[in-house]
């Protein structure tokens, strides 16, 4: 598991400037680490959901250091990338998920509907 300093002095290197240019979007990225300290983390932002939230929250682009506009998509996808070596879609962290009786909205006690009869 890269840390995001690791991914902040790549950035660097293939974008220009210096790692604290783009350290707080690796930061972001793995800000989920507080709530679950193992890979799964990255279901809440390491897919192209999240590399387009990370745009709207930092901006379309930022300056970096050397004075040159760095998309800030490009740097969500080479950290994504760096971790999983691929860019997956939200679509396909969350069909892994074993739905659980609880979270079809049921209250102890009522019928749960199986996959194909839940209401979407």
């Amino acid at each position: 598991m890269a840390h995001p300093l690791r991914h902040a002095k790549n950035s660097a290197r293939k974008f220009g400037g210096k790692a604290e240019d783009y350290l707080p979007i690796h930061n972001w990225f793995d800000e989920s680490k507080a709530f679950l300290a193992d890979f799964r983390h990255r279901a809440l932002r390491h897919h192209t959901e999240g590399i387009f939230l990370a745009e709207k929250l930092f901006g379309v682009a930022i300056v970096n250091s050397d004075g040159n506009q760095v998309p800030v998509r490009y740097v969500g996808e080479q950290h994504v990338k760096e971790d999983l070596g691929r860019i997956p879609t939200t679509q396909d962290w969350l069909l892994e998920i074993k739905p659980q009786r609880w979270m079809y909205g049921q209250r102890l006690g009522e019928e749960t509907p199986t996959i194909k009869e839940a209401p979407l």
